[in-house]
């Protein structure tokens, strides 16, 4: 394996102004809306210690103070739940507390992914460092990122996850051109291109939301002119990345991910995945199927 530097640190983006999901996160973060009994946020911070990642750095905006309160103690609510000896639910609020070292730093205005990530230049340095978009959830039993992690490990550069989607769904995504390596998983990216209209994508391949970037990405952020929407786009900064020599900072390859991931990003989607993981919860799934078929059953009738 070559020698290149190790990943200790993830950047989370989280300024974004959830207008899909209006007037719920009017005043409440889309980070935090619950997927049963737990914010979307901290399923994302889990994933991240999980792969070894302890130093978060959460990239928020106005209106987001409830994401650092919930990593923060919460003195008042402990001692409540302590004094009523309910050690399940003080365990509960201390978990997010313990994942990780947060950090936070505030985007001011939401600018586009890129800028998001320039705005952890301070605080990442010349380091290697992980990226994890919250509207995309990857399964526990799935371990990408630390797969990604890895596939850095060995090639150096920048690191994308690729997940096949259907031909009519490739101009939600940033779309990757690939070359195979000797890796049945790993590919290389020569060029990507952002939400490609319908029969001009280079593959089916999309980028998702997990990232293992180089730090040579600042340089090129901070000379990124605003892409499509009028923002600055991560991926035309990982394009130019992918054009460049791993001493220069550059390569980018591929993880081919065929695991299970849930998107939070859209109301459909959103509702789904809470359904999809109140399914698999053992405390709740022998109440809930019945009545979810019973539901459903009575719906087919009805209509």
């Amino acid at each position: 394996m070559a020698d290149f530097e190790p990943v200790t640190k993830a950047v989370v983006p989280a300024a974004g102004l959830g207008t899909r999901f209006l007037p719920a996160t009017k005043a409440t973060p889309k980070e935090m809306l619950p997927i049963v009994d737990k914010p979307a946020i901290q399923y994302v911070v889990e994933e991240a210690a999980a792969a070894g990642l302890l130093d978060v750095l959460m990239v928020t905006g106005r209106n987001k103070r409830s994401i650092e309160d919930h990593f923060d103690v919460a003195y008042e609510l402990e001692d409540a739940l302590r004094a009523k000896g309910d050690e399940e639910r003080l365990s509960q609020v201390q978990e997010p507390v313990d994942l990780a070292t947060m950090h936070f730093v505030r985007q001011g205005e939401p600018r586009g992914l890129g800028h998001a990530v320039l705005c952890a230049k301070q605080h990442v340095g010349h380091e290697p460092f992980a990226c994890l978009l919250g509207d995309d959830l990857i399964d526990a039993r799935d371990p990408l990122l630390k797969r990604m992690i890895e596939v850095r490990g060995t090639y150096g550069g920048s690191v994308v996850a690729l997940m096949e989607v259907p031909e009519e769904q490739v101009s939600l995504y940033g779309v990757a051109t690939i070359s195979p390596t000797s890796e049945d998983d790993v590919v290389r990216v020569t060029d990507l291109v952002e939400k490609p209209p319908a029969g001009q994508a280079p593959s089916n391949w999309a980028v998702i939301g997990r990232y293992v970037i180089d730090p040579a990405v600042f340089e090129v952020l901070e000379k990124t002119p605003p892409g499509r929407g009028g923002e600055i786009q991560l991926t035309d900064a990982l394009r130019t990345l992918a054009g460049r020599s791993t001493a220069e900072g550059g390569t980018v390859h591929g993880v081919l991910f065929r695991g299970r991931r849930y998107d939070t990003g859209n109301k459909l989607e959103y509702l789904q995945t809470v359904v999809q993981f109140a399914a698999e919860r053992p405390d709740l799934a022998p109440e809930f199927m019945p009545w979810l078929r019973q539901f459903l059953d009575g719906h087919a009738q009805a209509r």
